[in-house]
């Protein structure tokens, strides 16, 4: 599946399986289409729209998909396509352990707070 038909089958609910790897491609497709904040807002809304669809609202976590985001975007390369992204950021792409373990407390992640608006890293 292209890039373009991966965002479009996500915006228009109709992915049959949607896993870890997907999320980031598609995250990384909103940014290099869009300034930062623009691609994040784009995101999460669709990301709520896609979990509402699938009848999974709860499953929609603020935090951990405001910091993938931004550990995305901090890693891209001008002009590089996903595959290349991919190989380079294995560490983005496995669900556990998760890159976020570096940068948050478990506990951190599986508050209310952390699932219902963004929390800053608490590890150091």
């Amino acid at each position: 599946m292209t890039d373009r038909e991966l965002v479009a089958a996500f915006e228009n609910c109709t992915l049959t399986e949607f896993h870890h790897r997907d999320h980031v491609r598609v995250a990384w497709c909103y940014l290099r289409e869009a300034p930062l904040l623009v691609a994040l807002e784009r995101f999460t809304t669709s990301l709520k729209r896609f979990a509402a669809a699938a009848g999974k609202p709860g499953l929609y976590h603020e935090t951990i998909t405001w910091a993938y985001l931004f550990v995305i975007h901090d890693r891209m390369r001008e002009g590089e396509d996903w595959p290349t992204f991919a190989q380079r950021n294995p560490d983005l792409l496995g669900w556990k352990p998760s890159i976020l373990d570096t940068y948050y407390h478990r506990e951190t992640l599986a508050s209310a707070r952390a699932r219902d608006s963004f929390v800053f890293p608490d590890r150091r």
